[in-house]
């Protein structure tokens, strides 16, 4: 399967906020991460195979720092297509919205 272009919208709240802050900051070149009331507000456009994919490389990098982790995360393909993620957990699925 062909690598997507997905944009991530992510709220990152962990127990340990100094501890992956560079994990964040590693796996998050084309964007931004910043640090917002105790979470990390994360803006950033990566490719992978699928959003779930993307999600789960993400959220087991961090678990592997700081298992008491959580990532709430809005993947968007280049198609409009917008993915919900509680930690590992699909929450939802819509077309054509872009939340800003």
């Amino acid at each position: 399967m062909p690598n997507q272009y997905f944009q991530l919208k992510a709220r990152v709240s962990s127990s340990n906020p100094q501890a992956i802050r560079p994990v964040l900051e590693n796996l998050i070149t084309q964007g931004s991460v910043k640090e917002a009331q105790g979470e990390f507000q994360v803006e950033a456009g990566m490719e992978g195979e699928s959003a779930k994919e993307l999600n789960r490389l993400l959220l087991s990098a961090l678990r592997r720092v700081e298992k008491r982790t959580r990532l709430r995360a809005e993947w968007t393909s280049d198609d409009g297509i917008t993915q919900r993620f509680f930690d590992y957990v699909l929450k939802s699925t819509s077309k054509g919205f872009l939340s800003t």
